[in-house]
């Protein structure tokens, strides 16, 4: 999302392999997977749900994300993959692009943020699930995101994603609804603005995700980020 924190941790890389076997005890829904390359991961992948221990990240995510949608392409290096993320906030686009590498089945992410994932068991026959570990500021934290290549999955398929969630000991997670639209695949369009965050998002310092890591540990501060937001995309639109 457009706060800046969501786009930096979620990050757009939301990658695993599917399974069709169902999938129902703590030890198997956490049962990393291995990536056998990089073509499994390659696509467009719609985000549903993601639970992270960001502080503030639910509510915003809540108050600010439409929608959100992965672009996976092989980049030029044999071990390194492009991530394209779209996230659509207040009629508007935003997207950063990434770029991470696999090897022995973790996926590793240096800009915008440090990070490193691992993909796991899933009875979702086309949907994805990554467990990552994300450093901003002087903290880690955990996050676990759900994709599919459809725009919409079966309340079954959600109920194992938030089984996950719990036996992983996260939050509750947001969950997205698509009925709210996406981002057009090609951008700009004449019906959605877009703004690209990639060159900001990776020139931000540590001493600015530090800052962002305080504003984020305090209520009265994400809801202070959430009005300026507001205000700032308000007036966006009528210029």
């Amino acid at each position: 999302m457009m706060v800046f924190i969501h786009v930096a941790v979620a990050v757009l890389c939301l990658l695993t392999g599917g399974h069709s076997a169902p999938v129902t005890s703590c030890e198997d829904l956490i049962r990393p997977i291995e990536i056998q390359g990089r073509d499994q991961l390659l696509g467009k992948w719609t985000l549903v749900s993601e639970s992270t221990t960001v502080p503030g990240s639910k509510m915003l995510t809540k108050m600010l994300v439409e929608s959100a949608w992965v672009k996976v392409t092989v980049a030029d290096e044999s071990d390194a993959l492009s991530v394209f993320q779209a996230q659509k906030m207040f009629g508007r686009c935003f997207t950063l692009t990434s770029k991470m590498t696999l090897k022995n089945s973790t996926l590793s992410m240096v800009r915008p943020v440090t990070a490193t994932q691992v993909l796991l068991n899933t009875g979702c026959p086309d949907c994805l699930v990554v467990y990552s570990n994300y450093t901003i500021g002087e903290s880690i934290y955990s996050g676990l995101q759900f994709t599919s290549r459809r725009r919409k999955v079966s309340a079954a398929e959600l109920e194992e994603f938030k089984k996950q969630v719990d036996c992983l000991n996260l939050p509750s997670p947001a969950i997205l609804d698509p009925e709210k639209g996406f981002c057009p695949d090609e951008s700009p369009s004449q019906e959605t603005e877009a703004t690209d965050l990639t060159n900001v998002m990776n020139e931000m310092g540590s001493d600015t995700f530090s800052l962002l890591e305080r504003l984020f540990n305090s209520t009265d501060a994400v809801n202070a980020i959430f009005r300026m937001i507001s205000s700032s995309v308000s007036g966006l639109k009528e210029d």
